[in-house]
């Protein structure tokens, strides 16, 4: 009996020691609460009475005195982005800690914009998502596809987390396919539906390996080859026609050539000696739309290796020379006036002159 009495009383305390350790747990462990921006904000401290006492600390800080304090209550006003942190309450006098609660601000999500494209055809298509306008709290996606009445299976994408992947139940189908996209989080959720046909969404990616060479000899010509996109799954039983557009870097006018059942092709127009900018599109031949561009290629027509310079006419200069004699270094001499004609019949005439001049005197 005393047995049985000494047990029961070890479980009631082993219960009680259980209980106020879970409550201690519960007490450590930080719940999430979220809010939307811009509204008013209160926080309970656990579920202490409304006349005890406590303080509060975000982060580690002490609240500012600005926010309203209820008893066990925190109120914050209009809340922010700023607001969001890690809040614990504590029970005076002694300080012991009773609540932890993270503050998640944000808001509900609007509809996603959605785009669905079959890049694959006609193995199947894709689609991807996105929010106009974040949210600043965890937001999921929740995808639903309908054809004929029936739900297809919706493959995540292991790359793109706002990407899925739906395989075609049937080719040649006019049942419009549908598809919803819910975005959900903690304050709200918002859905969009697309709904189209299986022609309307193929677009082939853009061509692969796009090169462009001069040929030889040839100063306007471009040899241009491609491949068809690696994604494109039966070339053969579902053919592409591609969209080649050239021009120079000179000019923003582009020149185009539509083709079929082609990889190449020469470009037979190009200005001599100019650097071309060269792209390509492709599309099935029956149905969707056009792919994206290609990557840019660059190339300049043959272009005229030119001959090297030679000297072909050899100067024979004279053994013997003939140069101006040297400047005198000394300073110039004062120069004879010129002996003229004049001067030397007054030279002839001068004696004579003399000797009348003396008999006259005499």
């Amino acid at each position: 009996m005393m047995a049985n009495l000494v047990t029961s009383l070890c479980c009631v305390v082993l219960a009680a020691v259980v209980v106020a350790y879970a409550q201690r747990r519960s007490q450590l462990v930080a719940r999430n609460q979220y809010e939307r921006r811009g509204s008013d904000v209160t926080m309970q401290c656990g579920s202490l009475e409304s006349d005890v006492s406590v303080s509060w600390k975000v982060n580690g800080t002490d609240i500012e005195a600005q926010h309203q304090l209820n008893g066990p209550k925190l109120i914050l006003t209009q809340v922010d982005l700023e607001h969001n942190g890690l809040y614990s309450c504590f029970q005076n006098p002694h300080g012991e800690r009773r609540d932890t609660i993270i503050l998640h601000v944000g808001i509900p999500p609007q509809e996603p914009k959605v785009t669905c494209r079959s890049n694959t055809y006609p193995k199947g298509f894709y689609c991807s998502w996105h929010l106009v306008y974040p949210t600043f709290i965890p937001t999921t996606f929740e995808v639903d596809v309908q054809h004929n009445q029936r739900s297809l299976e919706v493959q995540k994408d292991p790359v793109h987390k706002n990407r899925c992947h739906v395989q075609f139940p049937e080719v040649f189908s006019i049942t419009p396919y549908k598809v919803n996209v819910t975005a959900v989080n903690a304050l709200g959720k918002a859905y969009v539906t697309l709904s189209f046909e299986e022609s309307s969404i193929v677009k082939p990616d853009p061509p692969e390996r796009v090169t462009a060479t001069p040929i030889r000899f040839k100063p306007r010509k471009l040899e241009v080859s491609w491949h068809s996109p690696a994604t494109w799954p039966d070339i053969d039983a579902f053919p592409l026609k591609y969209f080649l557009r050239y021009r120079p870097l000179i000019q923003e006018r582009w020149q185009h050539v539509e083709l079929s059942d082609s990889t190449s092709h020469t470009i037979t127009d190009a200005y001599a000696g100019k650097e071309y900018i060269i792209q390509l599109a492709a599309k099935d031949t029956e149905i969707g739309t056009w792919s994206d561009w290609s990557v840019a290629v660059h190339a300049t027509p043959w272009i005229e290796d030119p001959l090297p310079i030679t000297s072909t006419t050899e100067v024979d200069f004279p053994n013997e020379t003939k140069t101006s004699p040297i400047p005198s270094s000394k300073a110039p001499q004062k120069a004879e006036p010129p002996v003229g004609r004049a001067a030397r019949v007054v030279t002839f005439f001068s004696p004579l002159l003399l000797g009348m001049m003396l008999l006259f005197i005499w």
